[in-house]
C-alpha cells in the first residue's frame, strides 16, 4: 500500500470553518442575483450525491464518458504515452480513473479533491486495485495552484479533468482554472478533459432534474451545508430545485427557488428572499467543437485529439500545454 496521509491545504479558522467557503457564500448572497460557486456543492455528502446522480437514467454524461474511456485505451496509450504522473482534478470517487490508468501505465497517481474524507477513502480503494502504483492524495482547492507531492515533481504529467466539470464555470473562470492547471502541472504537461456537447434541450434539462430527485437533493444539500457549517437558518422546505436551459450562454443553470417570502441568517448576517427569487448554484455549459477548442486555447492548452462516445453526446479532449509566445 502506498502513502494515504495526503496533504491538507484547506484554510480553516479557529472554529474549524473553511474561510473560503464562508467568504464565497456571504459575498454571493449579498448580490442582486444570489449565487454560490458550484465547487461548494461538493462536501462529503454532496460528493456522494453526485456519484448517485451518475447512476440515474437521465444523466447520460457519466455513461458516455465511461464508454470513451473503456473503448479508446489503445488511442490514449498512443497519444499520451506511458510513465506519466496522472493528476486528477476533483477526483471524487475516482470511479472512471481505472480505465485510464490501465491504458497508459502511469508512474504515479495524484488525486486532488476538496472533500478530504471522501478523497482518502477513494484513494485507498484505488490503491487496492493498483497495488504497484504510487498514490498521493492531496486535499486541496484545485481552483488555486497546488503544490504537488515532491515524489512526482520531476515526472512528466497528465492532468485529468473528467465529468464535463469545466462547463461548471463561466468562460473567464474556466480560463483562469485552465491556466492554474497549467501552472500546477508545469511545462511539457498534457491535459485530458471531459467536455459535454450541445444537444436537445429536453435531454439536457432531464439530465439535471431527474424524476427520482437525486439532483434536487444534491442542490438542496448546499443549503443544508450552509446551515450546518455556517450557523445558517435557511428554511430548506421553502426552497425548490430548478434546472433550466439558457440558450444565450449555451448552459443548463441550477437554482434554488424560494417558494414564498423567507428570511434567514448565515454566519450572523441577515438575508431575505422574495417568493420566486433564486440562489444560482451551478452552471453546466455545453460546447461544440469550435467553442471547446477556443476555451482550451484561451487557457493556454493546445487541443491535439478528440474522442466521442458512440452517440456523439460527449467528448474527451487531449491538449498539450501551449508553448509561450511573446507575440502573435
Amino acid at each position: 500500500m502506498t502513502d494515504q496521509t495526503g496533504l491538507k491545504l484547506v484554510d480553516l479558522d479557529e472554529g474549524g470553518v473553511d474561510r473560503a467557503f464562508r467568504a464565497d457564500v456571504l459575498a454571493g448572497m449579498r448580490e442582486t442575483q444570489k449565487a454560490i460557486p458550484a465547487r461548494w456543492l461538493y462536501d462529503d455528502a454532496g460528493s456522494q450525491l453526485y456519484e448517485d446522480i451518475t447512476q440515474v437514467p437521465e444523466y447520460y454524461p457519466a455513461r458516455a464518458e465511461t464508454e470513451i474511456l473503456k473503448t479508446r485505451g489503445a488511442d490514449f496509450a498512443d497519444a499520451i504515452g506511458r510513465s506519466r504522473a496522472v493528476v486528477e482534478f476533483g477526483s471524487g470517487s475516482s470511479v472512471k480513473t481505472p480505465a485510464l490508468l490501465r491504458a497508459i501505465d502511469p508512474a504515479a497517481y495524484v488525486p486532488l479533491d476538496i472533500a478530504g474524507d471522501f478523497l482518502r477513502a477513494s484513494a485507498a480503494a484505488l490503491s487496492e486495485k493498483f497495488p504497484d502504483l504510487p498514490v498521493y492524495p492531496v486535499e486541496a482547492d484545485f481552483m488555486r495552484r497546488v503544490e504537488l507531492p515532491a515524489e512526482v515533481s520531476a515526472m512528466p504529467k497528465l492532468g485529468f479533468f473528467p465529468g464535463g466539470t469545466i462547463g461548471n464555470m463561466v468562460a473567464r473562470t474556466a480560463t483562469d482554472l485552465l491556466r492554474t492547471m497549467r501552472e500546477t502541472l508545469g511545462e511539457g504537461s498534457m491535459l485530458l478533459v471531459g467536455m459535454d456537447l450541445i444537444k436537445d434541450r429536453k435531454v439536457l434539462e432531464a439530465a439535471y432534474d431527474d424524476a427520482g430527485r437525486v439532483t434536487a437533493e444534491f442542490n438542496l444539500n448546499l443549503a443544508r451545508r450552509i446551515n450546518r457549517e455556517l450557523g445558517g437558518t435557511i428554511p430548506i422546505d421553502k426552497l425548490q430545485h430548478s434546472a433550466r436551459w439558457n440558450d444565450q450562454y449555451a448552459r443548463i443553470e441550477m437554482h434554488l427557488v424560494a417558494q414564498e417570502d423567507i428570511a434567514f441568517e448565515i454566519a450572523g448576517e441577515q438575508f431575505a428572499m422574495r417568493a420566486g427569487e433564486t440562489i444560482h448554484t451551478e452552471n453546466s455549459h455545453k460546447f461544440d467543437f469550435r467553442s471547446a477548442d477556443k476555451q482550451l486555447l484561451a487557457g493556454e492548452w493546445t487541443p491535439v485529439r478528440r474522442w466521442l462516445d458512440s452517440e456523439e453526446r460527449f467528448s474527451l479532449v487531449l491538449a498539450e500545454a501551449s508553448i509561450a509566445r511573446s507575440a502573435p
